[in-house]
């Protein structure tokens, strides 16, 4: 495609043929079409694996086809035939490979064996895994203190390999477990646990059939989670209203066409998503929430005075909740000028919002990183709380809480122990189960792990999946954190960039991936366990044979680092590798809530977690749901922006090409953007302020005055609409944008929705 032609028309509708044809592309470009699509028949079924791109929850009553477009675009990327082998790295020299893109490397295909780093060659070698393994044991050994290392864990990773991993770390003696939750949903977390008493949504996908409207707010499923969709085409159909609440008009949110729907894909015709569709300035969300709350309050007030019923369900607060008063003072005393210029929606806008919440029976709001990511969002996520409570809409049929979680285990990882700030029950169910003590200091976030790498107070960092380098915020410091470190090592299923800036020693660990047969020593196939965003656990196993025969499983790896560094005399590594079963037997004797567990997993869709806000049982130290009576803050960034002459604020997003850091191709078609990904968003009246037009070249300019020179150069204009002051674009290639130092307050998440930046044009626009 020519340079002048990289935007085109964007598709008119999420779905429909337009996502019949990527799929088609999709199993072709694997190698093994005709293999993969019949896996595709096994994703997300009882007998097949659980995908390994999104955590949204799989029906109970299930279809022949449980999976989606980018699902598709995750089990052929999984499964392609393409090897990157021990020869693939004698023709590369790391510095070379350090030049390509994130698309180009991983597009080489599935690591076959185990590598090792050659500074003098500036290559991988192959390593044997028993010499991988006594290596990185015996330098973790002779670290002077296990705080000096970090474990990190991607969101892939099973319920079993996240379990042994954080026994192995524990029992080093170490909390430092810096991971992808903290980087997504870790506002989510901390807001819901402080209002309900759990950190995880309320509900499950029953109540999508049965509640009256869906309030969507900061997500774009259409390209992050497609098989929502699904879901909200549904609630459309019969009914429900969805007010929709985000910066950027998405397609996905607009209209659908279901590809499994026989009629809409003859007709050419599609469904009708949001019914109302509001687009606050970004991190204005608080404001927006707190004016229908606001409108809601002098409703309730009105209807009383005349005799009428009340609006707020007195009879659930007064039985579940506590601070509603304080709450109703500290909405009384919001301005709406303050709300208005925050929000950056007409008090129309919200009274009509709130019209929708008001006269709802039942009530769910869902939200994703588009509310996580910000400098406040652990309050913006106890506003949306504080509206739910306001009508009881939590813990009953068709109403709740629905934090959308991102990649397909981070909520599980969680679950079975990933957690820098490890609750006490934790460990103390882990000292009893195996008579040592566990460490009670706090560990590292990711934040924390990079500064403390950048600070040489970590030399070790060990990933359990994903992409840290590219993943994390001010990449060129990761780099620099990365080139300190004793000792790196990589458990991944292809090459990717946290691979090429090794340390003084380092290791690429090749696992298998969700879609491949798991055999232990007699040869029989294992399952592994994943916990979706609904809080169900289900089973998934590989129906593919493994890419090479030198792959072990995460768990097999785990336990060959965990026996080299602490030996077997403690727990039996390597038998817990040979059978699951065992793994899960400790988990259902240390984590609450997993009787049975071999069992239960093995019921086709599995079984759901006990969730105590949904039982209307909350865990807070008032043993009731809190209401957050907090001031808005005092300024979000949007209006630092508007307050300083040609600065913007950014978000990073997906494009519909890539699931986190995994860049499947170039084309985002929902946005009209083709062949290309180094492109900004703009209102076309902020373009015409700078003097700017399509397609011209700029260079992108953080602007936090701290002596650290952030520049994205040479990217590419796109009218598009968004609010004015706010500009878009694609991570990981933004992330240089992003500062370490600005996070939200109490979750520590990068605020990667919220990045003062300024735009420069360059002297060669787009004949560059």
């Amino acid at each position: 495609m020519g340079k002048m032609d990289f935007i085109g028309k964007p598709s008119s509708a999420a779905g429909g043929w337009g996502a019949l044809k990527s799929v088609g592309k999709r199993l072709l470009e694997s190698g093994a079409p005709l293999s993969n699509a019949k896996a595709l028949l096994k994703t997300n079924q009882p007998d097949g694996f659980d995908c390994p791109g999104c955590a949204w929850g799989d029906p109970e009553h299930g279809s022949s086809f449980e999976f989606c477009e980018n699902g598709v675009k995750a089990v052929s990327w999984e499964a392609t035939e393409a090897r990157v082998s021990p020869e693939f790295f004698a023709k590369h020299t790391i510095s070379s490979l350090s030049q390509w893109s994130d698309y180009e490397l991983e597009k080489q295909g599935r690591l076959t064996s185990p590598l090792r780093y050659d500074h003098a060659f500036d290559r991988y070698v192959p390593v044997s895994w028993d010499d991988a393994f006594c290596e990185i044991g015996t330098i973790l050994r002779g670290l002077d203190s296990p705080d000096r290392a970090e474990f990190y864990t991607s969101g892939r990773a099973s319920n079993e390999a996240a379990f042994l991993y954080q026994l192995m770390v524990r029992l080093y003696g170490t909390n430092n477990f810096p991971d992808c939750s903290n980087m997504c949903h870790e506002a989510s977390g901390v807001g819901l646990k402080a209002s309900i008493g759990v950190g995880k949504g309320t509900v499950l996908l029953e109540d999508f059939e049965k509640t009256d409207a869906i309030f969507v707010i900061g997500q774009n499923p259409g390209t992050n989670h497609p098989r929502m969709l699904g879901d909200l085409r549904r609630a459309a159909l019969r009914g429900a209203r969805i007010a929709v609440f985000n910066p950027i008009r998405e397609k996905g949110l607009q209209r659908f066409s279901d590809p499994q729907d026989k009629l809409e894909m003859i007709t050419g015709g599609n469904t009708k998503i949001a019914t109302n569709y509001y687009q606050p300035r970004q991190g204005g969300d608080m404001a927006a929430i707190r004016g229908i709350s606001k409108v809601v309050f002098a409703a309730d007030a009105a209807a009383r005075a005349q005799g009428e019923p009340a609006i707020i369900d007195y009879a659930f607060i007064a039985d579940h909740a506590v601070e509603f008063e304080a709450y109703r003072a500290a909405v009384e005393a919001t301005s709406w000028d303050a709300i208005l210029d925050q929000s950056g929606l007409t008090r129309e806008e919200i009274e009509e919002a709130a019209a929708i919440y008001m006269n709802a029976e039942s009530v769910i709001a869902t939200w994703a990183m588009g509310v996580t990511q910000h400098k406040h969002s652990v309050i913006i996520v106890r506003e949306i709380t504080n509206l739910m409570l306001l009508r009881g809409n939590v813990g009953r049929p068709g109403a709740g809480l629905c934090p959308v979680r991102g990649h397909s285990n981070v909520q599980g990882d969680r679950t079975v122990g990933i957690d820098e700030k490890a609750p006490a029950a934790l460990l103390d169910a882990l000292e009893k189960e195996l008579g040592v003590a566990m460490p009670r200091n706090q560990g590292h976030n990711t934040v924390e792990a990079i500064s403390a790498m950048l600070d040489g107070r970590a030399e070790v960092f060990i990933a359990l999946g994903g992409n840290f380098l590219r993943a994390t915020p001010d990449s060129p410091r990761i780099v620099e954190a990365f080139k300190k470190q004793k000792l790196t090592v990589n458990i991944a299923t292809k090459l990717n960039h946290s691979h090429l800036v090794p340390g003084e020693t380092s290791f690429i660990l090749p696992c298998l991936g969700r879609t491949e047969i798991d055999r232990n020593s007699k040869g029989s196939p294992q399952i592994v366990t994943v916990e979706d965003s609904m809080s169900m656990v289900h089973g998934s196993g590989g129906i593919n044979e493994p890419a090479s025969p030198a792959l072990r499983s995460e768990i097999a790896i785990v336990a060959g680092i965990a026996e080299a560094t602490l030996g077997n005399d403690l727990v039996k590594w390597n038998e817990l590798a040979d059978d699951y079963d065992l793994i899960r037997n400790m988990i259902e004797r240390v984590i609450p809530g997993f009787d049975d567990f071999n069992t239960r997993v093995r019921v086709p869709r599995g079984f759901q977690l006990p969730n105590s806000a949904a039982q209307r049982e909350w865990n807070t130290p008032q043993h009731k749901a809190v209401f957050f009576a907090g001031p808005l803050p005092e300024r979000t960034d949007h209006q630092k922006a508007l307050a300083q002459n040609g600065i913007f604020v950014l978000q990073t997003l997906r494009s519909h090409d890539q699931y986190n850091t995994t860049i499947y191709g170039l084309d985002d078609r929902y946005r009209g953007v083709y062949g290309e990904r180094q492109v900004l968003f703009m209102n076309p009246q902020d373009m015409d302020k700078i003097g700017a037009h399509a397609k011209q070249r700029v260079d992108i300019v953080g602007e936090y005055g701290d002596g650290i020179e952030r520049i994205a150069r040479n990217f590419r204009l796109v009218p598009y609409n968004i609010p004015q002051g706010s500009v878009g674009g694609y991570y990981p290639e933004l992330n240089v944008l992003v500062p370490l130092h600005s996070y939200g307050e109490g979750s520590f998440t990068p605020t990667s929705k919220s990045v003062l930046v300024s735009v420069r044009l360059r002297q060669q626009d787009e004949a560059a």
